[in-house]
């Protein structure tokens, strides 16, 4: 059979549900939201099917004349001879049928189905795998706009407004694109001043689409693609300009538009490629250039990602920035190696400290920074961040400022595909069973007594 995605008005339209049980309120519950004039027959029908405004009950043996009036007909009974009758005389008086578990007797079937507001998605695999179908259904799902019931009853009250601006009706549609391209963009609906700014624009011919620059700081998540947010991976989705760190897996370039422009500006430790002015240079003018810019950045931006820097440099140049957080390697990390950074009656705070190095010594001598010195002191969970190459400097601090060397410590580095190594010990032989294990950057120091947990 060859079944086409209709979307047909069932508002006020006369259905009958045949069956009492729980297939049959399955199928009555998804069919509510779009108001049809139901009634359910049979023979013995729920409570928690009678429990349902607007539904009316007939608790009887179905007859053919309850199907009178019927645009549709769904048999939802357990009795297979009886939902074929039933499908004969529904053919036999042009009602549309819907039969349970039998696709042979239908004419239409039950797609998965996403409503919100004015906006439904159906997907069906014709029976082949409901699973599947519901799987598809959840992941466009997740990638749409958490506000798009509002955005699209925005586009529809703005229709008429923007009739009565423009006469050209070509320029309309420009509008009407444009201003749809920048509501899925930020994923809100637009200001007044925003939707001046399109009318304008396309009225003047500079533009069919918005050319105004924007900057979405992203945290990229810790390692694998899929620890990711919704929200930055919708940035990946809809830029015209990603720049990308050197930590992220680069995986998520691939749900990037194929026009899409990627800059690599990595940085690691000691191997700066890219200045960090450049960037900032980099993004403003890119969005100089009316791009919507997603600068895509390993964990989250604001935990020694210097996010804040570029977010503040683009604010003073007068650009529109947003901040999407991500999944910190300090939390995850040690996470993946079975050590919380907190724990009831263990460890009731944790600690986020950069392991780099600062030339504030003598003379501009590269020093640790005192934030590592002044840790010694601290109850909880300590995580140091880009410190593998100094341990045994952050060790041996820690040990002269009064941190018992039987502190529990740990060493982790790799990825959530399973290839981490983590190397448990304390203060005084992590040095050494790091080194033995030969543990490479990037790595997260944690010492503390969740250490010792090992969940």
């Amino acid at each position: 059979m060859g079944y086409f995605p209709f979307f047909i008005d069932i508002k006020g339209k006369k259905g009958l549900i045949i069956g009492g049980g729980r297939i049959a309120e399955h199928k009555l519950r998804k069919i509510l939201a779009y108001e049809p004039d139901i009634t359910v027959v049979a023979t013995k029908i729920s409570d928690s099917i009678k429990s349902i405004e607007g539904v009316k009950f007939i608790e009887r043996e179905f007859v053919n004349s309850d199907l009178e009036g019927c645009s549709f007909c769904i048999a939802a009974t357990d009795d297979k001879k009886f939902n074929a009758y039933v499908a004969g005389v529904c053919r036999k008086y042009h009602i549309f049928i819907n039969v349970v578990d039998d696709k042979d007797n239908c004419q239409f079937l039950f797609p998965s189905v996403y409503k919100a507001g004015n906006l439904s998605i159906g997907i069906s695999t014709q029976g082949a795998s409901p699973y599947i179908a519901a799987d598809i259904k959840n992941r466009i799902a997740a990638e749409l706009p958490l506000d798009i019931e509002q955005i699209l009853d925005y586009l529809c009250s703005i229709r008429e407004n923007i009739k009565a601006k423009v006469d050209d009706s070509s320029k309309r549609a420009a509008i009407f694109k444009a201003s749809a391209r920048r509501c899925m963009v930020l994923g809100r609906k637009l200001d007044d001043d925003e939707l001046d700014e399109i009318i304008a624009s396309v009225k003047e011919n500079k533009s069919d689409e918005i050319k105004k620059g924007r900057v979405v700081i992203a945290g990229a998540g810790c390692g694998a693609y899929d620890l990711i947010t919704v929200r930055a991976l919708n940035a990946v989705k809809a830029a015209e300009v990603i720049v990308y760190d050197d930590l992220i897996d680069e995986r998520l370039l691939e749900y990037a538009l194929e026009s899409c422009e990627k800059i690599y500006v990595g940085k690691r430790n000691e191997r700066h490629s890219t200045p960090q002015q450049n960037i900032n240079e980099l993004l403003l003018a890119k969005a100089n250039e009316g791009k919507y810019v997603v600068r895509l950045k390993g964990g989250d931006p604001y935990v020694f990602g210097r996010g804040a820097e570029e977010i503040q440099y683009l604010k003073e140049a007068g650009i529109e920035t947003e901040e999407i957080p991500g999944i910190s390697s300090a939390i995850a990390v040690p996470a993946m190696a079975g050590i919380p950074v907190t724990h009831r009656d263990v460890s009731r705070s944790f600690s986020i400290i950069t392991g780099h190095t600062s030339g504030d010594g003598k003379d501009g001598e590269k020093t640790l920074h005192a934030d590592i010195r002044n840790s010694a002191a601290m109850d909880g969970t300590c995580v140091y961040l880009m410190g593998l190459t100094h341990l045994k400097e952050i060790t041996d601090t820690l040990m002269k400022e009064g941190k018992s060397e039987n502190t529990p410590a740990a060493v982790i580095s790799g990825g959530f595909d399973g290839t981490y190594k983590a190397v448990r010990g304390t203060l005084k032989d992590i040095v050494e069973k790091t080194a033995k294990e030969g543990i490479q950057s990037p790595a997260v120091i944690v010492t503390g007594d969740t250490v010792n947990m090992n969940i």
